[in-house]
C-alpha cells in the first residue's frame, strides 16, 4: 500500500503545466512559457567564476552541514548592509534551495495538528509542506482590492491555541505584491512565530521590501539564491532561524540531506560580493517587462485592481472569461501555445485567476500575449 501522505499529496499544477508544454515541444510545437518562475537569465558572470575556479580548486567535498562559514557570513552581512539586522552566522543554514529549508522550519516547528496561518492565495506548495509533515494549514482569504495582502484582524481572528506560527511572503508569489511596513509590523507583533519567505526580496521596482528581522527576533526567514541571481539550478537557500532551533534543525540537515553543494556555496559567496551590477541591469529589464505585460493584459480585459511591484507575477483577475482557471489555462496552452499558470494551484481564493511570469523576454511576451488575444477571439467554450 502507497503511504497515505504520498498518496494524498496536492499536484504542483504549474509543473504540470509545464511538462504538458515539454511534451508539446518536443512534438514540434512552439510554446511560449508565461507559466514558470524562473529567471531566463544566465547566472553574473562572478559566479560562474567562482564555480569554475571551486571545481578548480578541488572544492567537491562536503562542508559543514550548517554551512561553510564564509558563506554564512556573507549572508549574515548581507542582512546588515540591506536591513540593518544583526544576524549571527550561527543562525545561518545552508540548504540545498529554499525548499529543504522550508522543510526543515515546518518540521522543527510542528508538532501534529498544529497550525500554520497562510494566505489565501499563497504559494502553492506552502500547504503541501505543512500537510505532509502533519501540521495543518489555517487558510485566510486575501483580496484583490489589498493588493492580496493580509488584514491583520482576520489573522488575530484565527490565532487560538494551536496556532504555531503565521507565514508571509513579500514580495509575493503569485501575485507580485508587497506587505507594507506597517502590516508587517502588526503581524510581527502577533504572538505564534513568523515565518517570512523573502526569496523574491531584491526584485523590487516600486516601493520597499521589508525583512522580518527588522520587527521581531521570533522568526524564521526563508531565502536563497534562485529569484535574484538567476540562479535555479544551482540549488541554493538559506534559513535563518532563532538559536535555540539551530542544533535540532542541524541535526535533521546532518541526517537528511547532509549539506549543501559544496561549488554551488562558493557561488553563492560571490553572488553576494560581487554581482551587484548584473542584477540591477536584470532587475531594470524585468521592471520593463512588467510594465509592458501589466498594459498588455489590460488591453486585452484582463482585470488587475492592484499592479503588482515586485517579483516577477501578474496574477490576473481571468473571471469575465472563465471562472474555471485549471480548464483554462490547459485551453489556452493547447489551443494558443501559451504555458499560464491557473490561479487556483494557489488557493480557493485564487480561482479565476491567471499567473503570467514575465521571467521572459519581451519579445517572447510580446507573442504570447498577441496568441492569447487570438485565442480569446477564437474561444468556442467562453
Amino acid at each position: 500500500m502507497i503511504a497515505r501522505r504520498a498518496e494524498e499529496l496536492a499536484p504542483f499544477m504549474v509543473m504540470e503545466v509545464l511538462e504538458r508544454a515539454r511534451e508539446m515541444e518536443r512534438q514540434g510545437e512552439d510554446i511560449i512559457h508565461l507559466e514558470v518562475g524562473e529567471p531566463d537569465f544566465d547566472a553574473p558572470s562572478a559566479v560562474k567564476r567562482a564555480t569554475c575556479l571551486a571545481l578548480e580548486e578541488g572544492a567537491t567535498h562536503y562542508t559543514h552541514s550548517l554551512g561553510d562559514m564564509e558563506l554564512r557570513e556573507a549572508i549574515s552581512n548581507h542582512y546588515l548592509d540591506a536591513y540593518g539586522v544583526e544576524v549571527r552566522p550561527e543562525q545561518v543554514v545552508v540548504t540545498s534551495g529554499t525548499s529543504p529549508a522550508m522543510m526543515l522550519a515546518f518540521a522543527s516547528l510542528l508538532e501534529r495538528g498544529e497550525e500554520v496561518i497562510v494566505s489565501d492565495p499563497a504559494y502553492a506548495c506552502y500547504p503541501n509542506f505543512i500537510n505532509f509533515l502533519g501540521g495543518v494549514p489555517s487558510r485566510v482569504p486575501v483580496y484583490e482590492q489589498d493588493g492580496f495582502q493580509y488584514r491583520v484582524p482576520a489573522i488575530e481572528e484565527r490565532i487560538n491555541q494551536k496556532t504555531k506560527a503565521i507565514l508571509i511572503n513579500s514580495p509575493s508569489n503569485p501575485t507580485g505584491c508587497l506587505i507594507s511596513e506597517m502590516d508587517m509590523k502588526a503581524i510581527a507583533g502577533l504572538s505564534p512565530y513568523i515565518i517570512s519567505d523573502e526569496i523574491y526580496h531584491g526584485l523590487v521596482y516600486e516601493g520597499q521590501e521589508h525583512s522580518i528581522l527588522e520587527f521581531t527576533d521570533r522568526a524564521f526567514v526563508l531565502n536563497g539564491f534562485s529569484k535574484l541571481y538567476a540562479m535555479t539550478g544551482y540549488r541554493l537557500g538559506y534559513l535563518i532561524a532563532p538559536p535555540q532551533f539551530i542544533r535540532p534543525i542541524q541535526k535533521m540537515q546532518q541526517n537528511f540531506f547532509i549539506c549543501a553543494g559544496s561549488l554551488a556555496q562558493r557561488a553563492g559567496i560571490a553572488a553576494l560580493q560581487e554581482s551587484e551590477a548584473e542584477v540591477e541591469e536584470m532587475k531594470s529589464i524585468y521592471n520593463r517587462r512588467r510594465k509592458f505585460m501589466i498594459k498588455r493584459l489590460k488591453e486585452l480585459g484582463i482585470s488587475i485592481a492592484v499592479e503588482p511591484t515586485g517579483a516577477f507575477y501578474v496574477f490576473a483577475n481571468a473571471r469575465s472569461i472563465s471562472s474555471d482557471s485549471y480548464r483554462l489555462a490547459f485551453d489556452i496552452l493547447e489551443k494558443a501555445h501559451v504555458g499560464v499558470t491557473p490561479g487556483v494551484d494557489f488557493g480557493k481564493n485564487g480561482e479565476g485567476y491567471l499567473r503570467f511570469s514575465y521571467a521572459n523576454s519581451i519579445k517572447n511576451i510580446e507573442e504570447g500575449l498577441n496568441r492569447l488575444e487570438q485565442y480569446l477571439k477564437e474561444a468556442s467554450w467562453l
